[in-house]
């Protein structure tokens, strides 16, 4: 059977491989998400001094993506993929047409709020633990003795209430990833690994990239804020 581009004049669209995620994006990935996990269980076991310093490690992540947020390379930065509410319905439309392929440079309008909304969700989870208290008020977050007992059970609350929403928001991106995948034959997972996305000819321009000393200077101040807040005051 002839292929319906030959039938049709069309050629097929010619993809090639362009670096779009730089390293420190990568890591943070794909960090995060055993971090994570491994606070679900610790909290869960009753492991809480293991539950403090897993919830400070993505404390540090989420610190550190906020910072590679403006002073990283090209593709991390928000002001690369945050989009106003039309660009965002636009690409909303788009899902749904009959195009195949959909493929942004980085994250695309809808994915780009998704990722913060999962930062500011990692940032107010580990945030709040800092100040969490347990129902005995023996193990404690190591800015709980600022406030009082019933101040740091109701932050130990909203703390689990909020643990749930990012399980949600977490769900909705691995929903999203799979319908690419699936629908719009994109794969997202494996540039995620590799740094390199397939896409059109016309779309192959590299993001700029930048110095490596900033990821590390951000690392390290990242690193330096959560120690104080969790150690030093």
């Amino acid at each position: 059977m002839i292929p319906d581009d030959k039938l049709s004049g069309r050629h097929p669209e010619q993809l090639v491989g362009v670096r779009v995620w730089d390293l420190p994006i990568r890591l943070v990935h794909w960090l995060i998400v055993p971090l994570v996990g491994c606070s679900w269980i610790t909290a869960k076991s009753g492991w809480l001094n293991w539950h403090l310093v897993s919830g400070c490690a993505v404390l540090t992540l989420v610190l550190f993506r906020i910072y590679w947020g403006f002073y990283g390379s090209e593709s991390a930065r928000f002001s690369h993929f945050l989009r106003g509410p039309g660009a965002v319905w636009r690409y909303v439309r788009a899902l749904s047409a009959a195009s195949p392929r959909l493929v942004s440079i980085g994250h695309n309008p809808l994915g780009g709020w998704n990722v913060i909304a999962l930062l500011v969700t990692l940032l107010l989870e580990g945030g709040l633990g800092l100040f969490a208290v347990d129902v005995d008020g023996l193990e404690s977050g190591p800015l709980a003795h600022y406030i009082s007992f019933t101040a740091g059970r109701q932050i130990a609350a909203l703390h689990e209430i909020i643990f749930n929403l990012l399980l949600l928001l977490v769900g909705l991106h691995v929903a999203a990833v799979c319908a690419h995948l699936l629908y719009k034959r994109e794969n997202l997972i494996a540039p995620m690994f590799t740094g390199v996305k397939r896409v059109s000819v016309a779309q192959a321009a590299r993001p700029a990239s930048v110095a490596p000393w900033r990821a590390w200077a951000g690392f390290a101040g990242a690193t330096l804020l959560v120690w104080v807040l969790a150690v030093a005051l």
